[in-house]
C-alpha cells in the first residue's frame, strides 16, 4: 500500500478506520483501526513520554455503536426524530453539509447516558467530580466543532422538556451557558434562538418548522464565569450587610433566569472548572506553567454548587479539547477528567483534516540535541543558554539568543514565501506568524528584535502590523475590568489601530479616548486577518503564555514556542490557537479534505507531519465568492442619498444679494508666482547656479476644495461669536458663499494669462483675506422655515462604487450591467428579478441590496408592518425616454415583485 502524501486518512463524516501509529525511530506507520481513546504524559522525573488509555470510553463507543444499529431504542419520540434528521441516512435534509462524525457521536453518547434501556448501560459506572451534580464531558479538539454540538444539546433537551414537561428532572427548557471569556461569549451568542446567524437555523436542527419555533421558548443565559465570583465585602460601609447568601447569589447570577428551577448548565471551554482535592498541593509557578488560573477553577465550580443548592442543576454538560485537571505528582502534572464519555483527540482531528496539519522542525544541518538527537529548533526553550537567557529579565533593547535569532530567520524566510503567494492571490490580509512567549520581558524582546529593524526580513519589521498581547491587559479585558495605566502601551495599541487599511468609520470608535485599552486589545486580537476589521493587517503577534479560548484567527501559518513544554497538554493548547482550517477543500484523489498546514518551531508535538512531507504553503482563506464593486464597470454607478429623516426646522440663513456686490479686482502683475535663487556672496550672486521656486509646480497645495475651505474658516473666525444657530451649519453655509463668490463673475482679473484656472487659484490663495472681507461686507443673516432633509453625516451619497468588498458561501452568479460583481440568489424570485433587469432594455444598470424598506414606485404602496423587513429589493437606473419617468431611480421591493417583473415579460 502507496503511504499517503499527507496525515488526513480519514474521512470526516464517517467513523475512523485506521490511525497514524509512532515506530520506535520516530516515524509514523498506520493501524488499520481506530484510535483507541487515550492521551499522551510526560515524565518530568524520567523525562520520557508515554500513553494513558481510556478504556471506559472504549467500553462506551461499543455501547453506543451497537445501540445506534439496533435503532435507539428508549429514546423518546421527540429525541428519536432528532437522532434521525442528525444522521441524515436518507438524506432527506436540506442541509448543506453534513454534520462530522465527531459532532454526532458526542451528542449521541450524551442521549445515550440518559435515555438509553439499562441493558445498553450495564456495567457502566462514570466517576463524578466528588459534587452533588452529575456532569458528563466531552473531549472534542479544537476545531471539531463543539458549539455545534452545544447547539444540539439545547435543541435536545428544550424540545424535550417542552414536550414532556412531566419529565423536569430529566429534561429542561432553562440553560445556562458559562463561557471562560468574554471572547467565547461573544461567540457563543449563535446558539441564542433570536440571533440573526443562530445556529438553529444556519444548520437546519429541527426537523420541522413547528419544533423550530417550539424551540424559541427556551430560556437561555450565557455568561461568563466571572459572575460566579462571590461578591466582595465592602471594607467601609456605614451599613454592615455581611456575606452574600445563596439565594442571592443565585438571583444576581442568574438574572432573568432567577425563579427557574432544574437548569442544564453547559461549560464551554470545562477544563477551566474542576474541584481540587484537599491532598493536591499545586504552586503559583506550577499553576502558571501549566497556564490555569487555580482561583478561577474552583470559583467557577463553586458557584455553580450554590446555584444548584437553591435551584438544582439536572444537567451538567462539560465541552473542553483538554479536559484535565493538575494532579500535584510530579509525574503526572495533569489527570484527565474522571467523566469524559467521549473523545475525538487533536491527532483524531488532524487525521480528519479538520484543523491544519502541524509541520515541526525534523532534521537540520546542526548537531543536534545531545539527549533527545532531535534538531535544537524542535524545543528550543530545552536548550540551556536558551532557557537560562530567556528566564531572566533582561531589558527589551537586550538581543535574543543567537539560536532564537537563527530560527527567526528561518521561519521568517518561509513566512515570506508564503506572504507572497497570499499577495500574488489577492487576499487582503497577510499570514500570521505567533510567538508563545514564556514571560513578559521575552514578548518585550521579540517585540523589539521585529519593530526596530533586527530580523533579518524587512517584511516583519513594521511596528504598525506587530502586535505584542500584554497578558495582564488581555486577562482583565476578558473579565471586563480595567488594568493599570499604562500609556505607552495605550499609545501603541491606537497607532495599529491608526495604520489598519480599512475606512475610518470602522477607526473611529477605537481611537476616541473613550475606549478603554483593554477593549482596544480585546478587539485588536478577536480580529486578526478579518477583512474590514482593525487587525485586518496584523502579521506578527506575540504572546505571553497562551491566547485565550475562542481565538478563530484562521490567517495563522507559521508558530514559534519560547517557552517551556512539560506536557503534551500545553503543546496542544498553545498549537490549538493557530489550527482553525481557512477552507474545506476536497481532495479529488483521496475525497479527503484537501491538507492545510501550520509551520511549528519550539513545540514538541508528538504527532506532525514525517520527514520529508512537502506540502504546498498554508493556503489563504478561499471564500466561495468575493462580491465587489468592479471600478471598470464606473458606467453602471448607481447613488442615492443616504437620508436618515426629513426635519421642518427654523434656522437662521446667511443670504447674500449678488446683484448688489461690486466685483472685485486683483491685479496679478503685484503678485510673484515663482522667484529664482541663487548662492551670493557680499552683495553678489552666482547666476549659474539658479533655482527656481515655481508655485505652478505645486497644484496639489493650490486644490479649489483646499482654498473654498481655507476661506471659509477666515469667514468662520469673524462670525462664530454672532451667529445664532449651530457651528457646524454657519460653516456649512460659509462653505457654499465661498463657492459661490469664488465662480461668479465677482472677482475681476485684468489678465487673459492668468485665466487658467491654476494660476486663477494661487492668485486667490495670495488675496485670500481680501476676498473673504469683500464677501463678508454683504453677508445678512435672516431666519427661515424650511423642509430638511437630515443626511448621515459620515456618508450623505451613497454609491455602489464605494461597496465594501465581502464574501459568502451562497449561491452566486456574476452579473453584466451592473456595477457589483455578482448578484446572491437567495430565491426563485431573485434570480426571475436579476434575469429581468439583465435582459430590459430599458434598465441602464442595476443592483441587488438588502434590508431596505422602500415604497413601490408602480404601485404607491408601502410594505405593511409585518414586512417591514425587506430581505431583497433590486435598485434600477432607467434609460432616459420621453416617458414622466425620464431620469427617475426606480426602486423595486419583494412586496411589488409580481407587479414590476410582468411589465418585463415579452
Amino acid at each position: 500500500m502507496a503511504q499517503p502524501k499527507s496525515l488526513i486518512i480519514n474521512s470526516a463524516f464517517v467513523e475512523p478506520q485506521q490511525h497514524w501509529a509512532e515506530n520506535p525511530d520516530r516515524t509514523l506507520r498506520i493501524e488499520p483501526v481506530r484510535r483507541p481513546a487515550g492521551y499522551e504524559i510526560i515524565d518530568t522525573r524520567e523525562n520520557t513520554r508515554r500513553q494513558v488509555s481510556i478504556p471506559l470510553v472504549d467500553m462506551i463507543r461499543e455501547r453506543v455503536r451497537q445501540w445506534r444499529a439496533d435503532g435507539w431504542p428508549g429514546t423518546t419520540a421527540v429525541t428519536l426524530a432528532l437522532l434521525q434528521h442528525w444522521w441524515d441516512a436518507d438524506q432527506v435534509s436540506r442541509r448543506q453539509y453534513p454534520f462530522y462524525f465527531c459532532q454526532l457521536e458526542a451528542i449521541e453518547t450524551l442521549i445515550w447516558h440518559l435515555e438509553a434501556m439499562p441493558e445498553y448501560r450495564q456495567g457502566i459506572y462514570l466517576q463524578g467530580d466528588g459534587g452533588e451534580f452529575e456532569r458528563l464531558c466531552n473531549k472534542m479538539a479544537t476545531g471539531s466543532g463543539k458549539t455545534t454540538v452545544m447547539a444540539m444539546i439545547i435543541t435536545w433537551q428544550v424540545l424535550n422538556a417542552l414536550t414532556y414537561p412531566k419529565s423536569p428532572r430529566k429534561y429542561s427548557s432553562t440553560i445556562f451557558l458559562v463561557a471562560p471569556g468574554l471572547t467565547v461569549k461573544s461567540r457563543l451568542q449563535v446558539l441564542m434562538p433570536g440571533h440573526e446567524n443562530n445556529y438553529y437555523d444556519q444548520f437546519e436542527l429541527c426537523p420541522s418548522e413547528a419544533l423550530r419555533q417550539k424551540l424559541n421558548q427556551a430560556d437561555i443565559l450565557i455568561e461568563n464565569w466571572h459572575t460566579l465570583m462571590p461578591l466582595k465585602e465592602q471594607e467601609r460601609s456605614v451599613v454592615r450587610k455581611g456575606k452574600e447568601s445563596d439565594e442571592a447569589f443565585t438571583r444576581r447570577v442568574l438574572g432573568k433566569l432567577a425563579n427557574a428551577k432544574n437548569l442544564v448548565v453547559i461549560n464551554d471551554e470545562a477544563h477551566h472548572a474542576y474541584r481540587k482535592p484537599a491532598d493536591v498541593k499545586v504552586s503559583k509557578a506550577d499553576a502558571e506553567a501549566f497556564g490555569i488560573d487555580l482561583d478561577e477553577a474552583t470559583r467557577w465550580v463553586e458557584g455553580l454548587d450554590r446555584i444548584h443548592k437553591t435551584r438544582r442543576i439536572a444537567h451538567c454538560f462539560d465541552l473542553s479539547a483538554t479536559p484535565f485537571a493538575p494532579t500535584g505528582r510530579t509525574n503526572t502534572e495533569a489527570g484527565l477528567f474522571t467523566w469524559v464519555v467521549s473523545d475525538f483527540g487533536l491527532n483524531d482531528a488532524i487525521e480528519a483534516g479538520l484543523v491544519k496539519t502541524p509541520r515541526v522542525v525534523v532534521r537540520d544541518d546542526a548537531l543536534p540535541d545531545a539527549q533527545t538527537l532531535r534538531p535544537k529548533l524542535y524545543h528550543l526553550y530545552r536548550e540551556p543558554d536558551v532557557a537560562e537567557d530567556l528566564n531572566r529579565k533582561a531589558e527589551a533593547h537586550e538581543p535574543l539568543p543567537a539560536l532564537v535569532q537563527q530560527a527567526y530567520t528561518l521561519l521568517g524566510a518561509d513566512w515570506r514565501a508564503t506572504a507572497a503567494d497570499w499577495a500574488a492571490q489577492g487576499h487582503l490580509s497577510p499570514p500570521v506568524m505567533l510567538t508563545v512567549c514564556n514571560r513578559t520581558e521575552t514578548a518585550a524582546r521579540v517585540e523589539h528584535y521585529f519593530t526596530k529593524g533586527h530580523a533579518q526580513w524587512s517584511e516583519l519589521h513594521d511596528a504598525a502590523h506587530t502586535l505584542r498581547v500584554d497578558s495582564k491587559v488581555l486577562e482583565k479585558a476578558e473579565l471586563g475590568e480595567a488594568a493599570g495605566a499604562d500609556k505607552d502601551y495605550d499609545t501603541r495599541l491606537r497607532s495599529i489601530v491608526q495604520a489598519a487599511r480599512i475606512v475610518n468609520e470602522g477607526k473611529e470608535r477605537w481611537l476616541t479616548t473613550s475606549t478603554k485599552k483593554e477593549e482596544v486589545l480585546r478587539e485588536l486580537v478577536d480580529t486578526v486577518g478579518k477583512p474590514d476589521r482593525i487587525g485586518q493587517d496584523l502579521q506578527n503577534v506575540v504572546s505571553v503564555a497562551m491566547l485565550s479560548e475562542g481565538w478563530d484567527a484562521k490567517t495563522v501559518t507559521h508558530i514559534m514556542g519560547l517557552r517551556a513544554f512539560t506536557s503534551q497538554l500545553l503543546c496542544e493548547q498553545v498549537i490549538g490557537r493557530g489550527l482553525r482550517r481557512v477552507a474545506y477543500d476536497i481532495d479529488r484523489e483521496t475525497g479527503l479534505y484537501a491538507p492545510e498546514f501550520v509551520n511549528v518551531f519550539g513545540v514538541p508535538l508528538s504527532v506532525a507531519m514525517p520527514p520529508g512531507g512537502d506540502g504546498p504553503a498554508p493556503p489563504p482563506p478561499k471564500p466561495s465568492v468575493q462580491i465587489k464593486s468592479l471600478p471598470e464597470r464606473q458606467v453602471y454607478e448607481i447613488k442615492w442619498p443616504n437620508i436618515l429623516r426629513v426635519d421642518q426646522v427654523v434656522r437662521p440663513q446667511l443670504e447674500v444679494s449678488w446683484s448688489e456686490v461690486p466685483p472685485l479686482t486683483i491685479d496679478p502683475a503685484k503678485v510673484a508666482l515663482h522667484a529664482d535663487i541663487a548662492p551670493a556672496l557680499g552683495g553678489a550672486a552666482d547666476w549659474s547656479q539658479i533655482v527656481t521656486i515655481d508655485l505652478q509646480k505645486l497644484p496639489e497645495e493650490f486644490r479649489l476644495q483646499r482654498l473654498v475651505f481655507k476661506a471659509a474658516q477666515k469667514a468662520f473666525e469673524q462670525l462664530q461669536d454672532q451667529f445664532k444657530g449651530q457651528r457646524e451649519y454657519l460653516l456649512f453655509q460659509l462653505v457654499r458663499l465661498v463657492e459661490t463668490f469664488l465662480a461668479s463673475d465677482k472677482i475681476a482679473i485684468p489678465s487673459l494669462f492668468h485665466q487658467d484656472p491654476l494660476r486663477k487659484r494661487i492668485l486667490f490663495s495670495m488675496h485670500m483675506d481680501a476676498i473673504v472681507q469683500h464677501m463678508m461686507g454683504h453677508v445678512v443673516e435672516q431666519n427661515t422655515t424650511r423642509l430638511e432633509a437630515v443626511f448621515d453625516g459620515e456618508r450623505p451619497v451613497g454609491s455602489t462604487r464605494e461597496m465594501r468588498t465581502w464574501y459568502t458561501t451562497r449561491v452566486a452568479e456574476p452579473t453584466q450591467h451592473s456595477q457589483v460583481s455578482h448578484i446572491v440568489v437567495d430565491s426563485g424570485w431573485e434570480k426571475y428579478a436579476a434575469n429581468a433587469a439583465e435582459t430590459h432594455t430599458d434598465v441602464a444598470a442595476w443592483v441587488r441590496t438588502t434590508t431596505w424598506v422602500f415604497m413601490c414606485c408602480t404601485c404607491g404602496t408601502a410594505p405593511s408592518a409585518s414586512s417591514s423587513r425587506i430581505s431583497c429589493c433590486v435598485f434600477v437606473r432607467a434609460r432616459p425616454s420621453s416617458s414622466k419617468s425620464k431620469g427617475k431611480t426606480l426602486l423595486k421591493t419583494r412586496r411589488s415583485a409580481a407587479h414590476w417583473i410582468s411589465g418585463f415579460r415579452p
